[in-house]
């Protein structure tokens, strides 16, 4: 999931987000949107109920990194909802001499990841003996979870799993130049499961609002997977049985209801995407929605 670097209570994060993916509600700059949002937990905070809720209780990290994440939600979960021929349907071909990068936010122990890149390229090797030029980079808070994903990954030439926050202004260097390495100024696919959902209660509806935009800005189409308002009084219902506070923000959220349809609205007023196709729902109601970029 993503990582939120934090300094202290009175912190401001800084959410850059370049114009190719148009502003948040009407606010713009020439290089992109710097948003700050204050009373975040300070840093000592956020490493305590990371390290306490991976003891506890394997199923509450207050932040989304759940330890054993695969055992409860199996990547055939999602992968019995995405066609085979979706790197096909985006306009990329086995034949095609050009390189093709795909990025997944969120990607915990790497298990779906794997899973999505072994998925799409049955499609492939069907028409292709090779899949030389297609990479994958996937991204998580966590440097435990990315570790684990970094031992068990069988295709370390051609996926690499890096703890990274996008939210952050440093990380943006750093994926501009994993896409230069490649020539390219976008990832072709922006994968993004379960991961808005700990933005929004940790850090509030403008940071839901900023990683749909930061998202947005670095891919030509993006596969997102929003959780569901029930799952919002779940997690919480989790830290309340465990005895600690809600999150900061839980009970000052505006943005509530039907999630997949606020970021959709997002999306495409601001982003310059539009719906592509919905995939249907998950075992767990999730819509699996994939934008394009206009």
């Amino acid at each position: 999931m993503i990582n939120y670097t934090l300094t202290n209570d009175k912190f401001r994060i800084f959410f850059l987000i370049h114009c190719s993916a148009g502003n948040i509600h009407g606010i713009s700059e020439p290089e992109g949107i710097i948003l700050m949002m204050d009373k975040m937990a300070s840093a000592s905070k956020h490493v305590r109920l990371h390290n306490l809720a991976k003891k506890e209780d394997p199923g509450s990290a207050p932040y989304g990194n759940f330890i054993n994440y695969y055992t409860f939600n199996p990547p055939e979960n999602r992968l019995s909802l995405i066609p085979t021929t979706l790197l096909k349907d985006i306009g990329c071909h086995p034949d095609s001499s050009g390189t093709v990068l795909m990025l997944d936010v969120g990607c915990n122990t790497g298990d779906l990841s794997i899973a999505l890149y072994k998925h799409l390229f049955q499609e492939w090797r069907s028409e292709s003996n090779s899949s030389k030029n297609v990479y994958l980079l996937g991204l998580d808070l966590d440097q435990d979870l990315i570790l684990r994903a970094q031992d068990s990954n069988p295709f370390p030439q051609k996926i690499q799993f890096l703890s990274l926050d996008i939210t952050q202004l440093d990380s943006q260097a750093k994926l501009i130049s994993y896409l230069e390495k490649f020539g390219r100024r976008h990832f072709h696919l922006c994968t993004c499961f379960a991961v808005t959902m700990w933005v929004h209660l940790n850090h509030g509806d403008t940071a839901f609002f900023a990683l749909l935009s930061q998202l947005a800005s670095l891919c030509e189409y993006l596969l997102l997977e929003v959780q569901p308002w029930k799952c919002y009084r779940s997690a919480a219902r989790r830290l309340r049985k465990l005895g600690r506070n809600d999150f900061d923000h839980f009970k000052m959220l505006a943005v509530r209801g039907d999630m997949a349809a606020h970021a959709k609205e997002h999306l495409e007023k601001w982003c310059s995407m539009e719906l592509a196709q919905s995939f249907g729902s998950t075992s767990w109601d999730r819509s699996l929605m994939l934008f394009k970029r206009r």
